[in-house]
């Protein structure tokens, strides 16, 4: 079976949550051979977004694209489509070029160089390819139209070659009722690509459970080692305990019995706790521990909870451990606070300023020796971040949400930068290594790690903050929020084989669209500036904000990571798709010696 798979753009039509910055982007949707109709990828969000540019004081301008076409060359995929301002005015850098990309599965993109084909500006764009050579039309400003041949999309300029002057221009487009689609062109892929794109841009969903139908046990305290092995949508697995009904059901003597019980899931309605954003859960020493920016009283606090499940943190009580009267050095705003053990200490590295924003900067407040992480006073006093020399990190500007990625006896942080004077340059993800003994001070050069490049990182402002790291096997997934601080805020995803060196950026692999955005979850707007925690069994659970509703306070929710095929994190997996509730009750046979 073969698939046909739609480009297409979409109408702004909820500026809101889906501006026009968005809209201009491409976007991917498939039919199976014989379907009524395409099904929208990736929740209806865009997959291929074109760089900003910068000039030589690395300001940034951001850019859309228009008329996304597909072509394929043999097993290799590109797509061809006019650059503009991201303001939906003309680019006069790209006047008379198309910006190619490559591709080979339609997730991982390369962006070449534009392609300059006409000294005019260009409204649309067609390629096909064949016989070695792809053939190239567009349609200029004025309604004129040509084409031309040539052997490779990598060319700089194809102005030169001989053009053919086209008596009319026409695209045909393919049909579909997706809400606000404006489709552009499609290809028949194989079914092996279109398997692996339903399975990476469509939310995995709990279909099936394994488990033994008979189990010989010595007791019935060994029925809790049984688990349910729940498979989803997309061919991938997770082991699941169960609550066996066995109480007062049955008696701890030989023989053999029916058994029932219910796949076990902790439950965790959105939100957990209202005016709470950048949440973060830590362990230590037995017991978890809850964190958050507080913004009931404007920022002014930091307070933990504790529990010895992360349930119980959902209702613990809440306990001050800093506010911005407690030292002069720290006397207002209290932001995005996260636990990290470095050196066997407990540290929470947060965000704080004497007074104005603009003075805003990364903190560190570690635990004294044998302290207890619920009173204040066993805390040391909170130390700014410094460089190597002992100078700030920046001069004219701020930083914040600094986080530790610990990797191969090494610590680095990273965090987000904005360098506010004389220009505001916008903020900038940055890494470095820090000394372990002293976790406040870095012992190599902050380098550049991203910048909001994307669309979806610089709706309304040049934004990406919010990092935190997951490693998973032999890589080093690296979350980060993009965009301003409401309903378009989004979670992008950088990505490091963990045998690179992390202070090398080329080393890095940015995603071109974000994880997790207002389309995912219903009901969840503006989703970001998570951090990850693994309980006993091995799940792995991801913290984040988002707001109950497009203009409500910033909320903390709970929500299990799901893994997909290529073993990269899912943050939308939903609790009724994490678990079937049609699938929730199990039963098998138990033989008792």
């Amino acid at each position: 079976m073969s698939y046909e798979l739609l480009c297409y753009q979409r109408q702004a039509l909820a500026t809101d949550l889906y501006s026009e910055k968005l809209a201009w982007s491409m976007h991917l949707a498939l039919k199976e051979k014989g379907a009524a109709d395409f099904v929208p990828l990736n929740h209806n969000f865009g997959v291929l977004f074109v760089e900003a540019t910068a000039d030589g004081q690395g300001k940034l301008t951001a850019k859309s694209l228009l008329k996304p076409w597909l072509v394929q060359q043999d097993e290799t995929f590109f797509v061809l489509a006019i650059r503009i301002n991201a303001d939906g005015t003309k680019d006069e850098a790209s006047k008379g070029a198309v910006v190619p990309f490559t591709t080979s599965d339609f997730v991982h993109y390369t962006e070449l160089p534009l392609l300059k084909i006409s000294d005019n500006y260009l409204q649309d764009i067609q390629a096909t390819y064949q016989a070695g050579s792809f053939l190239l039309s567009w349609q200029e400003e004025d309604g004129s139209a040509f084409s031309l041949s040539l052997a490779s999309l990598a060319e700089r300029d194809a102005t030169l070659l001989p053009r053919k002057k086209l008596v009319s221009w026409d695209t045909p487009t393919p049909k579909t009722a997706i809400e606000g689609a404006l489709p552009r062109n499609s290809l028949e892929i194989s079914t092996e690509l279109g398997n692996y794109l339903s399975k990476k841009l469509t939310t995995p969903r709990h279909v099936e459970n394994e488990y033994p139908q008979a189990v010989h046990l010595e007791s019935l305290a060994q029925l809790s080692n049984v688990k349910v092995t729940a498979t989803y949508s997309d061919g991938t697995i997770v082991n699941k305990n169960v609550d066996w009904f066995t109480e007062n059901s049955l008696p701890d003597d030989s023989g053999v019995y029916n058994v029932q019980g219910k796949v076990h899931q902790d439950h965790y309605p959105f939100p957990i706790a209202c005016d709470r954003a950048d949440p973060c859960i830590g362990k230590w020493q037995g017991y978890y521990y809850f964190i958050a920016t507080n913004d009931t009283d404007h920022n002014h606090s930091l307070a933990i909870r504790r529990g010895k499940t992360i349930p119980e943190l959902v209702t613990a009580q809440e306990i001050k451990i800093l506010d911005s009267d407690m030292y002069d050095h720290i006397g207002n705003l209290l932001w995005a606070p996260e636990f990290h053990i470095i050196e066997g200490r407990l540290c929470i590295f947060h965000a704080a300023t004497p007074a104005k924003f603009e003075n805003e900067q990364s903190h560190v407040m570690r635990l004294k020796e044998n302290g207890n992480p619920m009173l204040k006073s066993d805390w040391e006093v909170p130390r700014r971040v410094v460089k190597k020399d002992n100078s700030p990190l920046i001069e004219g500007g701020i930083t914040l949400d600094m986080t530790v990625i610990q990797n191969k006896g090494r610590h680095f942080v990273v965090w987000s930068q904005r360098q506010l004077f004389p220009d505001d340059l916008g903020a900038w993800l940055y890494i470095a290594e820090i000394d372990g003994k002293k976790p406040w001070k870095l012992i190599t050069d902050p380098i550049v790690l991203a910048q909001p490049t994307y669309d979806w990182e610089n709706n309304h402002t040049f934004v990406v903050e919010g990092p935190y790291s997951l490693k998973r096997g032999k890589k080093i997934y690296l979350t980060y929020s993009g965009a301003a601080v409401d309903a378009t805020y989004c979670v992008g995803l950088l990505t490091i084989d963990a045998d690179l060196e992390l202070l090398n950026p080329q080393n890095w692999v940015k995603n071109n669209y974000p994880l997790l955005s207002s389309l995912n979850v219903e009901g969840e707007y503006g989703p970001g500036h998570n951090a990850y925690v693994t309980d006993e069994e091995g799940n792995v659970w991801n913290t984040y904000h988002a707001r109950p509703g497009i203009s409500a306070p910033r909320s903390s929710g709970i929500r299990r990571v799901h893994f997909d095929i290529d073993d990269e994190p899912v943050l939308d997996v939903t609790e009724e798709k994490d678990l079937n509730p049609e699938l929730t009750i199990v039963a098998t046979k138990v033989t008792l010696h």
